[in-house]
């Protein structure tokens, strides 16, 4: 089936119309939620993810406070409807992953030092999932922790890369994340790297 599908054409062009340094449309909107202390909605291509963040507060139960610094706690989730086949409900071994990752992203930038014995507590929920939900996730949190006004080093975004067909591309659309030969997620701190 990879070889029936052409991902890039004989102009250059991806499947999509894009060149292959090309981003998918992005749109982003701060202070979505008013309950939260921050948040962020993202559409980015076929993505649709929503990030509130909480805090800080006081860190419970007590024992998971560090008295030097606080602690940033991601929890990255696909609603059970984000793709085509239903996804089971609840965190699988993915999502758990992927917030640990996130959660250390984030632990980089926050100036944890300035709130000791605190949590911050960011979710992170796709609505709607085409490719690169987890570039996503991080890029919607660094805008919900800016729209809480959480002190940071920098704010962090992330996009994957990827080759198809010997040729390293951006932002990988559905069919490239499915049948390209590999895709990078990378994030990064544009001031600080």
């Amino acid at each position: 089936m990879k070889s029936d599908i052409e991902l890039i054409n004989s102009e250059g062009k991806r499947s999509d119309g894009r060149g292959p340094h090309d981003l998918r449309k992005i749109k982003i909107q701060a202070g979505v939620l008013h309950r939260a202390d921050g948040s962020c909605y993202l559409e980015w291509g076929g993505n649709k993810v929503i990030a509130a963040v909480y805090g800080p507060r006081e860190a419970v139960p007590r024992h998971t406070q560090n008295p030097l610094r606080a602690i940033v706690q991601a929890r990255y989730n696909m609603a059970a409807f984000s793709v085509e086949d239903r996804k089971r409900p609840g965190p699988d071994r993915r999502s758990v992953e992927i917030s640990k990752v996130i959660s250390e992203a984030l632990e980089r930038v926050v100036l944890t030092e300035q709130f000791p014995r605190a949590s911050i507590d960011v979710n992170i929920e796709v609505l709607d999932a085409e490719a690169g939900t987890r570039c996503a996730g991080l890029t919607a949190a660094g805008v919900a922790l800016v729209d809480a006004g959480i002190p940071m080093r920098d704010i962090p975004v992330a996009c994957a890369a990827g080759k198809i067909g010997g040729q390293v591309v951006l932002d990988l659309g559905k069919e490239e994340d499915n049948f390209g030969d590999a895709d990078l997620p990378i994030a990064i701190s544009p001031r600080t790297g």
